[in-house]
């Protein structure tokens, strides 16, 4: 080999470990999500909410010159299967961050995982308010309203509209149900409204009017229910079906009626009021531009796991570029505390407990089957919404 040939290859040899060097690890997000069953519609809005947000930022340049990479694993909306393929994307995938899990019993799961793995998590998704309360972790956040946030906004409305309702409970059999159904009664009890009854129904039930009797025993002039996804649908249908949305105010839990299933849902969704942290119909200029290009990418409006979901990217980029890096007690004091901006405005997240703290609206839907509004009527301060710090973990 000559000396002219040795020189180049030389070079060549410096050019693959500059270009290697150069060209940084990107930051693996797990995301395990609901891409099939009952709560599929709510995972879908998680995955483009997440993906909208993440091609924004890569094409920003992403965080701190690293892309971002999503990691997709489908829950099923089931506590042991979140838990194996959060292990996966830990162990195998080496992510450096998970999010997206959708059923409070699986965030709770995947959240004794994280401490074990030394990783931390977030929901955008999970009501329960066990999950920043007696159940809450060092190494699990949330961005979205817990269960005691949304009833503050729903109960301040239900006390001017229908004062000293008489009000029956409708929620699914599991963690979430029962935890939105003791928070909004606790919460529409101190304003004056009467509980007449309650009813846990299975997740993903086909047949509710087997419920109905009670129902209309208990004569209530309003029902709260938690149902989401297509539970919602078939409620709410045989409700109509069965001649029972004439006289009774339905109100419920945050997801309950979204933009993903209102469509299946059609004219029996017209008149429901939700406690809720956004709306579509917010008329700020970030909320405006979020909208539109949401619209633009997935040809449907977000709703609030879409917008939660993409304000996650926010939190996260944020937090990383305070924390310098991704080591998990850099990142996890880097994020409490921390303020960032979302399409519904700012929001921090609180450090005793991380829970998000944000402000929180009524919302009551219009629809006429084919046009659907999602309208505020009403708006609670965060400081007011978010309650005590109850948590005594850390």
């Amino acid at each position: 080999m000559t000396k002219t040939t040795l020189l180049g290859t030389a070079a060549l040899i410096l050019l693959g470990l500059a270009g290697g060097a150069s060209a940084a690890e990107p930051i693996r997000i797990g995301v395990v999500t609901p891409l099939s069953g009952t709560y599929a519609p709510i995972g879908q809005q998680v995955r483009w909410g997440l993906e909208l947000a993440t091609k924004e930022a890569n094409a920003a340049g992403g965080i701190m010159g690293r892309q971002i990479e999503l990691l997709f694993e489908d829950e099923e909306a089931n506590p042991a299967v979140a838990t194996q393929k959060a292990e996966k994307l830990f162990q195998v995938n080496k992510v450096d961050f998970l999010t997206g899990t959708v059923n409070s019993g699986s965030t709770l799961a995947v959240g004794q995982l994280a401490e074990r793995n030394g990783r931390l998590i977030a929901t955008t998704v999970s009501f329960s308010d066990a999950i920043t309360t007696d159940k809450c972790s060092p190494n699990v956040f949330r961005v979205n309203a817990r269960a005691g946030q949304q009833s503050a906004a729903l109960a301040e409305w239900l006390a001017k509209d229908k004062p000293k309702a008489k009000v029956y409970y409708l929620g699914p059999d599991y963690e979430m149900g029962r935890s939105t159904v003791a928070a909004f009664k606790a919460a529409a009890e101190k304003t004056g409204a009467q509980s007449t009854g309650e009813v846990f129904a299975p997740l993903g039930s086909k047949d509710y009017s087997q419920y109905f009797g009670q129902l209309r025993a208990a004569r209530p002039s309003v029902l709260y229910t938690s149902t989401a996804g297509n539970d919602t649908v078939r409620l709410l249908t045989q409700m109509g079906e069965y001649g029972l949305l004439r006289n009774l105010t339905i109100v419920g839990a945050s997801g309950t009626v979204t933009a993903q299933n209102i469509g299946a849902i059609g004219k029996a969704a017209d008149g429901f009021v939700t406690g809720v942290g956004y709306s579509a119909e917010l008329a700020t200029p970030e909320n405006k531009a979020f909208v539109a290009a949401f619209r633009k990418a997935y040809d449907t409006a977000p709703d609030l796991y879409g917008a939660d979901s993409y304000g996650l990217i926010g939190f996260f980029k944020a937090a990383v570029e305070k924390a310098g890096g991704t080591d998990t007690d850099a990142l996890r004091k880097a994020m409490e505390g921390l303020s960032w901006n979302t399409p519904q405005g700012t929001k921090t997240m609180r450090a005793g407990d991380h829970q998000a703290v944000q402000d929180m609206y009524a919302v009551r839907i219009s629809s006429d089957g084919t046009n659907n509004r999602f309208d505020v009527v009403g708006t609670v301060p965060g400081d007011a919404a978010i309650g005590p710090d109850l948590c005594t973990r850390f």
